[in-house]
């Protein structure tokens, strides 16, 4: 299990050789890159993700011994960037491994939708006409009450 909070960009073909070797017991391997996008009128020049050294680290570790105790994963990957990041940029992924895809399947759904509402990272959007903070959205919280 590795949970990374990171300013460097990282590669993700990389990682998941890194990840997938060595599970000989592992039947699914399933990954998410998350990618920074443009806002609705196309004008993000970049987005500032802060994060509390240790705090970051310690919730989203929370979070992945919860995946990996609920669905008997064999191991699991979240790296989330912070600092300043523009559109296209990657800004974080999971990876999970288990027997069989249906655990690994849910069990990245649950890590995603934990680190999209609640991993305690504060994101700022700066656009041509300002800034302002990213606020929660309700499908985000909605999607929680599944798991």
């Amino acid at each position: 299990m590795r949970v990374s909070v990171q300013l460097d960009d990282f590669d993700i073909g990389q990682e998941l050789d890194l990840f997938r070797n060595g599970k000989s017991n592992t039947g699914a391997i399933v990954s998410f890159q998350g990618i920074v996008r443009n806002n609705s009128e196309n004008s993000l020049l970049n987005m500032d993700i802060e994060q509390y050294p240790g705090m970051t680290q310690k919730a989203i570790s929370k979070y992945v011994t919860t995946a990996v105790e609920r669905w008997s994963l064999n191991d699991a990957l979240v790296i989330h960037r912070h600092g300043k990041l523009f559109p296209g940029d990657q800004i974080m992924m999971v990876a999970t491994a288990a027997i069989h895809r249906h655990d690994a399947f849910q069990s990245a759904e649950f890590l995603m939708d934990y680190l999209k509402s609640r991993a305690p990272f504060w994101k700022k959007e700066i656009t041509k006409k300002g800034y302002h903070w990213v606020e929660s959205v309700f499908d985000d919280e909605k999607a929680l009450e599944r798991w």
